[in-house]
This record gives structure tokens, sequence and C-alpha cells, in this order.
């Protein structure tokens, strides 16, 4: 006798693997969501330490075990922070965990993922702010073009990890004028609280030593207090400010376009797009998306073998015209 699971056929697969989570959805034929869930963070990056490679084996297998608990799919659509093209292996064990041919796994980067969840190539921007932040336009060629997106120790304005140490920044300079002032201060009360104490030393391990995804958390500390403290509110409004920023030299070098704004740190508190929105032009046009990438991948995941979802190619930003 047939399980429940051997039954089913035809359930596309997303997977969206940030720094922070990793989410997966499953989609029946026709597009609607029969499951999904979430495992800890990872990044193709990762793949090039071999405690990285174990890190990534071990959220996998948990959600490969979370997706065959609801069914088995046919294809498998996943965006990965981080990845180049060139990572055989995460195609091979996703495969392999998940009882489909190397074949029937597309892997993408994340960003470009989230853009073809919410547009067609060469139909507008996307302004993504997660962890980090990245400007993405994928042309009517296929081609890739960002702005910024060049990693958190650079840049990422906006973004989840940029808001938090926009935050310890503020207390700690504050604290080198008036030790002590953290006291009268709802962000600092709240930020601390999150990390675990007021002293120097737990601040340094959080933001030298902590994974990324875990520092851009601390954004939910400071969105909480900003109603309560304006150096909170502030640091927001510059948020949505640094996003903009991304929309506006996208447009400046292909033309005005919609703009999509994406992400879960985008989400944090309504300053941040309202700020974004009164930073860009007044023609054009800007919506904010609950639309999740991976119930987005898992919809393209459905797409025929046949007609796979075209890759976008890179194209260095030297190389571009204004």
């Amino acid at each position: 006798m047939s399980s429940d699971r051997d039954t089913m056929s035809g359930f596309g697969l997303g997977i969206d693997a940030g720094g922070t989570e990793t989410r997966w959805a499953l989609a029946a034929p026709g597009g609607a969501i029969l499951a999904d869930g979430v495992v800890a963070g990872l990044s193709a990056l990762q793949m090039a330490t071999s405690d990285g490679r174990a890190a990534v084996r071990a959220s996998l297998e948990e959600l490969a075990a979370a997706v065959l608990a609801h069914a088995s799919p046919l294809r498998i659509q996943a965006g990965l922070t981080g990845f180049g093209g060139d990572d055989e292996l995460l195609q091979s064990w996703l495969a392999q965990l998940l009882g489909v041919a190397p074949s029937a796994v597309t892997l993408s980067n994340d960003i470009e993922l989230a853009y073809r969840a919410n547009f067609a190539p060469g139909a507008g921007y996307l302004v993504y702010a997660g962890t980090g932040s990245i400007g993405a336009f994928i042309d009517a060629d296929h081609v890739f073009h960002r702005a910024g997106g060049r990693g958190v120790l650079l840049d990422d304005g906006g973004g989840g990890f940029w808001i938090a140490r926009e935050a310890l920044r503020h207390i700690w300079r504050n604290e080198d004028e008036q030790p002590g002032c953290w006291r009268d201060s709802p962000l600092a009360q709240a930020v601390f609280e999150h990390i675990g104490g007021a002293d120097w030393n737990v601040s340094r391990q959080f933001i030298y030593h902590g994974e990324r995804g875990a520092i851009g958390k601390l954004a939910l500390a400071v969105a909480a207090s900003a109603q309560r403290d304006p150096a909170a509110a502030t640091i927001l409004s510059e948020a949505g400010l640094e996003l903009a920023r991304l929309a506006l030299a996208l447009t400046r070098r292909f033309g005005p376009r919609p703009v999509v704004l994406a992400g879960r740190a985008s989400e944090l508190h309504p300053l941040i797009i309202e700020t974004m929105r009164a930073a860009l032009p007044a023609g054009l046009e800007l919506t904010q998306t609950g639309l999740r990438a991976h119930h987005g991948a898992a919809r393209l995941a459905l797409q025929p073998a046949s007609t796979p979802p075209a890759r976008a190619t890179h194209k260095n930003i030297n190389e571009e015209s204004p």
C-alpha cells in the first residue's frame, strides 16, 4: 500500500538561503503553497571551509527532513547568498537528500531569485534589505546588474547588519563622552538587553565574533525602541535613505522603472519605506512587497523541466553603460 507521500507528484520546492535564516516552501500544481518552514541560515561562501561545509550540510539535512514529511518534490529552485554559480557539491547534496536528479536542482544567487519572484527581466528594479542590502536589475538579455550588495564590512547600507552597527556605534560614542548615559537611552537599553549586557566586552564579542545573521537580528531591538528614542528613529530613517540610493543608482544608469522594496529589514518600521519614498522622484513608482522569495521560488520550480527559467549572467559594473 502506498503512502500519502508516494501518491503526491508535481511539487516544486523553493529555497531562499540567507545569512539569518534559510526558508523553504513546497508549491502544489497550480501554485498553492502546501507547506513552508525555516532552518538555520547558510551561505554558499561557507563551502570554502570544512567547518562551513559541515554547517551547510547539517542545515540541508534538517531542511530535507522537514520537506519530505510533507511531500517529495520533483524540482528544486534554490537561491543562496554568496552563490557564484560554481558549486556542484551543493547541487549534488540537495539532489541526494531530496531524492531528485541533479538536473532537477537549479541554483542561483538569492537576489536573482528574489528579482524573478517580483519581475520579468527588464521590468523593474528590486531593492532588497535583509541582513545586507542590494539593488538589482536583470535586463531583457538576462544580464544581472547591481548597485551595492558588496558585503557588510564594506557597505550594505540600510540592511539589518548596518542598522545594528549604526546603533552600537551611536551608543558607544555617547558612552565615550558620558559614561553610563545608556541608562537614560531606550535604544541602548533595548540593544544591551538583546546582546546580554552593557559591558563593552559583551558588545565587542557580539559585533566582532558573532555571525552576521545574528548581528542583523539586533535591528529588531532598534526598531522596537524607535517610538521612544529619537536616535533609533534617525537610524531607521537613514536606512531608508541608503535604500533609496540603491534605487537612484539604477535609475540613473538604466532609466526610470518601477521599484519594489523587499526583505525583512525593510519591514522593520514604517520609517524605512516612508523615508525611502520621500527621497525618490515623485513620478517613480515604489511598492513594498511581502512576497516571500521562497514562495516565488517554489512556483518557479513548477515550470516544466524542458523550459527552465533563464539564468542571469553577470556583467562587471565597469563594463556597463551609464
